[in-house]
């Protein structure tokens, strides 16, 4: 039997993820990601491609290749997915979360969705033009980052940093999260194209007082200091912007749907999406979230400092005026560390990159319409924004109706339907023969 790109996703994908790369956000304690890198590395090299692995520190490891193009004058698109993944506990998971075990139609495993599939489709599609001697258009660059998990430090913004003659003549990107379907009817899939994203801003707050014993009446403590900010940074509610991405979104949706969708009112607007309103409605406001607490070395002792960490993303141009809306809800007696900051990503939705996108799609699926989308979260994109690259969120998939896409990124039993594997393969080849 001949070998296919769709023929060969699914094995490739099955390798990953049964390589564990789990990225904890500790140097001590990740694991994986140059095995993967090597694995990936080896694919590349039966495809004919020139690739070395650079590795940002021990065992952190991510690589870049350039499939060259018929016309080398052209911009060059960048194609890039992370290799390394979210930790999975397998005491909540009904199937090991990295033996890639397949049923039902689907292939399960930590990194199924986040990003492994991506990374099988971009192997599988250079590995079959390399079958078949196919050059495509212009340059491909194919990025596979570490540590995209926790902050890109150890991975595309190591790269940019320090071998950024790799992107060279890069004009464009495409990466997670976008490209996949939301059904509407049997003839009717929206597919949901990123080009914009959230920045992002992970704070410590720290609160001091006076040490003491517990048993004392104490008026100065640092605990209860920090707490009592934290408790209000947590219920704070940020007002609602509607940015250009979002408003062209509800307008395009809305029509759809054929529904109407005020952009005046988006809170109303999200309430009637359905299965998508939890992804949409992060993007409409600010967003700053409490995740760690750190205090104390003994139960008697009240501690001179306690400490906090604050996830908070923010939308596009508005990163000045919520630090400053932040720094009135925490109080001005703690102070705000700023452990790891990076800015929002914003594009327009035109261009012939973008009609290109659909077209691949509507050719794979006659039903399938691309909106533009603002994604709450973060990628490498960031990055390679910075590069002066327009950056696209853009990883296909064609979806069953009733799975609940959003819940599967960092959730337990994480997993990718088989035939939207294959779809996807299609897709993004079309995708990169005709852009």
């Amino acid at each position: 039997m001949e070998t296919t790109a769709a023929g060969e996703v699914t094995g490739i994908c099955r390798d990953l993820l049964r390589i564990d790369t789990t990225n904890t956000g500790d140097q001590r304690t990740t694991v994986g990601e140059r095995a993967a890198a090597e694995y990936v590395a080896a694919r590349l090299g039966e495809a004919g491609l020139d690739v070395e692995l650079h590795e940002s520190a021990p065992r952190r490891a991510s690589l870049v290749a350039r499939v060259p193009g018929a016309d080398r004058s052209r911009g060059a698109l960048l194609v890039h997915g992370h290799l390394d993944v979210v930790p999975a506990d397998a005491g909540e998971w009904s199937v090991p979360p990295f033996a890639a075990e397949e049923k039902d139609g689907y292939l399960w495993g930590r990194g199924a969705i986040d990003m492994k599939d991506f990374d099988a489709m971009m192997l599988a599609v250079v590995r079959d033009w390399h079958r078949t001697g196919y050059v495509p258009p212009r340059d491909i660059v194919l990025a596979f980052t570490a540590d995209e998990e926790a902050g890109m430090e150890y991975g595309s913004q190591w790269l940019v940093r320090n071998h950024r003659d790799l992107f060279d003549g890069c004009t464009e990107a495409i990466g997670e999260v976008g490209g996949y379907s939301y059904t509407v009817n049997d003839d009717l899939r929206l597919y949901l194209v990123q080009t914009a994203e959230k920045g992002l801003d992970w704070l410590r707050l720290h609160a001091t007082g006076r040490p003491g014993h517990g048993s004392f009446i104490h008026d100065d403590n640092a605990v209860t200091a920090l707490a009592e900010a934290v408790a209000r940074v947590g219920r704070h509610r940020f007002p609602v912007v509607v940015t250009p991405t979002v408003r062209a979104f509800l307008e395009q949706i809305g029509d759809a749907l054929r529904i109407d969708l005020d952009p005046a009112d988006p809170e109303l607007a999200v309430a009637k999406l359905g299965p998508i309103a939890n992804l949409i409605g992060a993007t409409i406001r600010n967003t700053a979230n409490p995740t760690r607490l750190e205090a104390g070395y003994k139960d008697n002792v009240i501690p001179g400092r306690a400490s906090a960490t604050v996830d908070c993303r923010t939308l596009p141009g508005q990163a000045e005026s919520f630090l400053a809306e932040l720094r009135e809800v925490i109080g001005p007696d703690i102070e705000i560390e700023h452990k790891h900051r990076q800015p929002a990503v914003e594009t327009g939705f035109d261009g012939d990159l973008v009609d290109a996108m659909g077209a691949a799609l509507r050719a794979e699926d006659p039903g399938a319409r691309t909106v533009p989308y603002l994604m709450s979260g973060g990628t490498d994109a960031k990055a390679f924004a910075t590069l002066g690259i327009r950056c696209f969120g853009f990883t296909p998939l064609r979806l069953p109706p009733d799975l609940n896409f959003a819940a599967l990124f960092h959730g337990i039993d994480e997993r990718v339907p088989v035939e939207g594997l294959e779809f996807g393969v299609r897709v993004l080849d079309r995708l990169l023969r005709n852009s």
